[in-house]
């Protein structure tokens, strides 16, 4: 960062501020005349620095539209502001853990320090899609175009330490872990022009040139740590030091690999905030190490710990057949959660020859048999996901593209099936057999259209007479399991599909250079979609090694449709912007569809409770609390 000037300040009292804003037109007596004409002179000298537009000191900051909750809230609605306060939680991880900072990219950091003993300048809204209220800056400023954002902290705040937050430690930090940090740290904070004081508690990052309207909301979920109190030059080593810094709790005592104990901080400065109203209930929570899910699994039904998020279909349905379940003191509870859960899938590798035809990759699709696999693997438990932003309100999935879309579509008329278009397109089903003949004389009539006959038993190219086949590549017993039911279905067509089980070193190094027919991917999304769908299947990463563009894809309506979301002001046209992307990337047949949990299946033991509102984010441990004399 290079050296800049300090900030000239002027102050006026209330009735100059008054002469500079319409409609006011009152003349001001020569002292005041002359405090504007200072002031003016001020400005002029600054305009380089000063985008116009600017909205002024705001209490939150919405990526799209306006926060939800107004300025002067009292706490959050998916909390319980009068909740007990007290107790012990005990939570169970399976794995192992080599450090406490979880802010760079040496070691296995211990989960939850950032939240519970680290905090940012702002905290998430878990009711919206990605909007931030003030924590360690009390109020946020940008301007229209988000050319800067300047973070004005409460006075209030505090390190664990006793010494104030400063914008010191702002400007400390975000070199820091932009120099050192993880790599999503060091990628964001590059972006900043510079950083500068410009209040005795504010900070504001220059964000000129950029384009990036969420970067303003990156910066706010900055963690900040103490100038006085961290060293940089061991900053990225392992350590189970704990970081001194503000959050509601404190790292009371570590068992490196096996436990872990947080204790609350009782001076922490922020327990009265609206945000924090609610939440961090527990006087401690520990956390608990195994060597393996089945040992975790194993510690819950024990009463060990106390929460347990469960994603395995047989135990869910018959693993917590326990007396506790039986005599009430453990209970199964489902939460429903707005996010998208993602598009799961097997993913062709469009870069081969044999999946560049889309006939090809629609028919192969269409072969799997997901009714049969749901009966006889999953209890019937499981949904079909169709969408790449499955289960939320950006799926384009029962939806008719609306006027934006269809104009923007408009320009690619190849790009979206009509189906798609009008939101009647659903992956294929079958009767649940196993051997469902229309399905199977669909994708044949597909492949023949493609240029393949079947020969016997044997699908055939007809012109080179080589036979279709490939090999899918995967990592673990349950991948290997879905890839053998899938070549099964496969092999009713005449097409030889080889399974191969890799160690995931392996697995890792040939994902990252695309060396695979197929694999199965699942990409995670949020409700704020950004600059990363560049990342996934832009036309720029397909042919660079480590992207998450595993299917190749190289379509300019799919680079369209990401320029379109980026650049959206208000959520309806952003909202329009994702979904045309969903309709682009579904009717390219990129992936086999595979299948979802419905909602988020927790197990708990009563002693513990939760607010009766689920946010939009789905169950959220940090609202709940221990019962009273338990």
């Amino acid at each position: 960062m290079r050296p800049t000037a300090s900030p000239i300040r002027v102050t006026l009292n209330e009735s100059d501020c008054r002469t500079l804003r319409p409609p006011h037109r009152c003349v001001p007596c020569p002292a005041r005349r002359s405090a504007v004409a200072l002031l003016i002179l001020v400005l002029a000298m600054l305009t380089l620095d000063a985008p116009a537009f600017a909205t002024g000191a705001q209490h939150a900051i919405a990526m799209h539209g306006s926060p939800k909750m107004p300025a002067g809230f009292s706490a959050m609605p998916y909390v319980n502001p009068d909740a007990p306060r007290g107790g012990r939680l005990t939570l169970g991880v399976a794995g192992t853990f080599d450090t406490v900072n979880p802010l760079v990219v040496r070691g296995l950091p211990l989960p939850n320090v950032r939240g519970y003993a680290i905090e940012g300048l702002m905290a998430r809204g878990y009711d919206e899609p990605f909007t931030l209220y003030g924590l360690l800056a009390e109020t946020v400023e940008t301007d229209d175009d988000r050319t800067y954002v300047t973070f004005n902290l409460n006075p209030r705040a505090r390190f664990s330490d006793g010494k104030p937050v400063t914008p010191e430690d702002v400007i400390f930090t975000w070199e820091l872990l932009r120099d050192k940090g993880r790599p999503n740290y060091r990628t964001y904070y590059a972006k900043v022009a510079r950083a500068q004081i410009v209040g005795p508690h504010s900070v504001r990052f220059d964000l000129s040139g950029n384009n990036d309207r969420e970067l303003p909301l990156i910066l706010g979920l900055m963690p900040v740590l103490p100038k006085h109190a961290t060293d940089p030059a061991h900053f990225e080593e392992t350590t189970f030091t704990p970081l001194v810094a503000s959050g509601p709790y404190l790292i009371k005592s570590v068992d490196p690999g096996r436990s872990a104990t947080f204790v609350r901080n009782p001076d922490y400065w922020g327990a009265d905030l609206p945000i924090n109203r609610g939440l961090w209930n527990f006087d401690e929570i520990r956390l608990d190490f195994y060597r393996d899910e089945n040992a975790l699994f194993e510690a819950f039904k024990k009463g060990l710990y106390d929460v347990r998020v469960e994603n395995d279909v047989t135990r869910w349905q018959t693993g917590y057949d326990t007396p506790a379940l039986k005599a009430g003191r453990l209970v199964k509870e489902s939460f429903k959660n707005g996010t998208p859960v993602g598009m799961n899938g097997l993913v062709f590798n469009t870069r081969r020859a044999i999946f560049a035809d889309i006939r090809v990759r629609e028919a192969l699709a269409s072969l799997f048999d997901f009714e049969w696999v749901n009966k006889n693997f999953f209890f019937g438990l499981q949904k079909r996901t169709a969408s790449y932003f499955e289960g939320s309100d950006l799926s384009s999935i029962g939806r008719p593209a609306d006027d934006r879309e269809r104009k923007w579509l408009a320009a690619y008329p190849d790009a979206v099936r009509e189906d798609v278009l009008e939101g009647r397109y659903l992956p294929s089903q079958s009767d649940g057999s196993g051997r469902d003949r229309e399905v199977l004389k669909k994708a044949l009539t597909l492949l023949s259209a493609a240029g393949y006959d079947l020969d016997g038993t044997v699908l055939r190219s007809r012109t080179t007479k080589e036979p279709l086949t490939f090999e899918i590549l995967v990592s673990t017993r349950d991948q290997e399991r879905i890839a053998l039911a899938y070549a099964r279905d496969l092999k009713r067509a005449g097409i030889k599909a080889t399974v191969r089980n890799v160690d995931a070193v392996q697995f890792d190094r040939r994902r990252l250079t695309y060396d695979y027919d197929m694999i199965p991917y699942r990409w995670d999304q949020s409700l704020s979609p950004g600059n990363e769908q560049s990342f996934y299947w832009g036309s720029a990463s397909a042919d660079v090694d480590g992207t998450r563009n595993y299917m190749g894809a190289k379509n300019k309506a799919i680079d369209a449709m990401i320029a379109h979301l980026l650049t959206a002001r208000d959520r309806d046209t952003f909202e329009s912007a994702v979904r045309a992307l969903d309709r682009v990337l579904i009717s390219g047949f990129y992936v086999v569809p595979l299948f979802h949990l419905p909602d988020q299946w927790v197990a708990r033991w009563t002693h513990v409770d939760h607010p009766a509102v689920t946010p939009l984010f789905g169950f959220l441990p940090e609202a709940w609390w221990r019962k009273r004399g338990t």
